[in-house]
Order: C-alpha cells, then sequence, then structure tokens
C-alpha cells in the first residue's frame, strides 16, 4: 500500500470503515481545512484523540470522505464523515493554523463475515440501540446488520469505553475479540436486569 499525505481532524471519538459520524467545524482554521480536503488538496484522516503524544491522537486513523454539510443554528458547519480505509500514521507535523498534516499507510480493512448463533443477539441489540438514537440512526442510509464486521465497528464508536480500550480492539486483525466483547456486556447487562 501506498503512502499519502492526508489532513487530520481529530476528535475524542471513533470512527471507523463503513461508519458516520457529524462533526461540528468552526474557525478559521477548520473551516480552511475542509475547504482544502474539498478542493482535493489533501484526503482527509479522522483520529481518535490522545493526551501526551504528538500528533494528539492514536496512530490507527480512518481515512473518511465528507458525504454531507449543513449550517447549524450556531452558524458553525455541521459536516457529516463516512469511513473508508483504516490508516496508520507514520509521521506528522502541525501547521500554523493549526491544523495537522500526516503521511499515512493505508491498512487493511476488517473482512465482512456472516453474523452466526448467539452473535446475532449483538446485531439486534445495535438496531434496538439506533431505533432509540434517532440522530445516530438517520446518518446511515443502511444498516448492514448480517455483517459481523460492521455490527462490531459500529458498536466500538458507541460504546463508552475510554479511547486507549477501544484502540486495543481497533488494533485486532479482526472483529471477533470485538464480537466476544460486546457478547459479553450484553449478556452481563441483560444478567443484572432480571
Amino acid at each position: 500500500m501506498l503512502t499519502q499525505e492526508m489532513a487530520l481532524i481529530i476528535r475524542d471519538e471513533l470512527l471507523l470503515p463503513a461508519g458516520r459520524v457529524e462533526i461540528r467545524v468552526a474557525g478559521p482554521s477548520g473551516l480552511s481545512l475542509i475547504a482544502e480536503v474539498l478542493k482535493g488538496h489533501y484526503a482527509l484522516a479522522f483520529g481518535m484523540a490522545k493526551t501526551d503524544s504528538i500528533p494528539p491522537c492514536y496512530t490507527i486513523a480512518t481515512q473518511c470522505e465528507i458525504i454531507d454539510f449543513n449550517l447549524l443554528d450556531d452558524g458553525c458547519l455541521g459536516v457529516v464523515l463516512e469511513g473508508q480505509q483504516r490508516v496508520k500514521i507514520l509521521s506528522a507535523s502541525q501547521r500554523k493554523d493549526g491544523n495537522w498534516i500526516a503521511l499515512t499507510l493505508g491498512c487493511h480493512n476488517w473482512q465482512q463475515e456472516p453474523i452466526k448463533g448467539e452473535f446475532e443477539l449483538i446485531s439486534a441489540a445495535l438496531e434496538q440501540f439506533y431505533r432509540v438514537n434517532p440522530a445516530l440512526f438517520e446518518l446511515y442510509s443502511d444498516l448492514h446488520l448480517e455483517d459481523a464486521s460492521w455490527v462490531s465497528q459500529r458498536w466500538l464508536e458507541v460504546l463508552p469505553l475510554y479511547n486507549r480500550d477501544k484502540q486495543v480492539l481497533v488494533n485486532q486483525p479482526d472483529c471477533h475479540k470485538t464480537m466476544d466483547f460486546v457478547l459479553e456486556l450484553i449478556k452481563s447487562h441483560a444478567n443484572h436486569n432480571i
């Protein structure tokens, strides 16, 4: 895989391939970064924040596309991003305007695989989660609830875990550890409610 320079958006949330997130962009430097991406000057990568680090994010990020944007009530820009490809940040530098530009190398995405057996429970639970969180649900035109990789990554994006703990699961070669983790969470939650 080839290296590529990418503009970095760093937030305290996780975006993985095929996932979607809406972010708020404010200020001249943030808006100019989005403009540079839209003009094709840079590809865009979304990194999860990491304190006391240069750049201030974890080394595994997600190349993403801007799929929609709108003006928010406070005058800021709301930008909807869709994750495309996992990338590793090899190096990064901060420009005078405060934005980060990173040299990245493409990584393998988790392979699609069917959800089977007791793991169908995490798929059903995710569908329920989206129904009670309509702002997230509205970001997706299709829910791929039959795909273990897709379901696992969506759970990693929304679970209230420390960023470092999410990174342990993100750095696995496939979705299996995440599937096991989420299934155990759901089972233990169900047992507490009995």
